[in-house]
């Protein structure tokens, strides 16, 4: 892949990564205050406005740098501010709210599998002329446009939430398995946490988070039409 088209592909993922991004942190933010802490709420993270949410180095330079240069795109948000001790129910807090955010991805992977499905019917149901898609016409690259958005939405999305529901520290499926572990079970899992970054970094480097993410393709392979 040319330059151009990597320029291209950075200028059709970059908004969706920051708004998928956006939804998953706020959902974090919006579920903790449903439990009892406003902490984010107080601090401007509920919010789908990027800025609150977005670490210069993890939303913005490691993602375009891996785009524009073909190695592996990863990156990251702030992490939203919770205060566990606030909830009603700490651990069925602790759950809900590391579980919301990878739910509301798998949410948008379906609704832009939605709007890619209903521009692939109306195209071919012969509700519009067939003369306004004449190859090179504004309507087919808008059409192209539009598909390319979805095809990254539905992507991105599966992936940020089958990554962030892996059970390792510090991602949001640790969080879900210390709200369903016995207690007895706790203090083990916690003393697992101080290893998560290493885990990890060994996945990445190994190239062995590529097969644990299959299903995110499986699924999307699903969902697209």
């Amino acid at each position: 892949m040319d330059f151009a088209a990597r320029v291209t592909n950075l200028l059709l993922f970059y908004p969706v990564f920051l708004f998928s991004l956006s939804c998953h942190e706020a959902a974090h933010g919006w579920m903790a205050n449903r439990f009892g802490d406003p902490t984010a709420k107080y601090m401007g993270r509920i919010t789908l406005s990027p800025f609150p949410h977005m670490d210069i180095l993890g939303t913005f330079i490691i993602p375009c740098f891996g785009i524009l240069s073909g190695f592996p795109v990863i990156g990251w948000g702030k992490p939203v501010p919770i205060n566990p001790r606030n909830f009603h129910d700490e651990r069925m807090g602790t759950l809900w709210v590391s579980a919301f955010g990878p739910l509301t991805n798998i949410v948008l992977a379906v609704l832009f599998a939605i709007v890619a499905r209903i521009l692939i019917y109306t195209i071919t149901s012969g509700m519009l002329p067939a003369s306004i898609f004449e190859p090179g016409s504004v309507a087919v690259s808008a059409v192209r446009f539009i598909y390319g958005i979805c095809q990254i939405g539905v992507m991105l999305n599966l992936i940020l939430a089958f990554f962030n529901l892996l059970p390792i520290p510090p991602l949001d499926g640790s969080g879900i398995i210390q709200g369903l572990l016995p207690y007895g079970l706790l203090a083990k899992y916690h003393q697992f946490s101080r290893y998560g970054m290493i885990v990890l970094l060994i996945l990445l480097m190994t190239g062995a988070l590529r097969y644990l993410l299959a299903p995110a393709y499986l699924v999307a392979g699903f969902l697209l039409p």
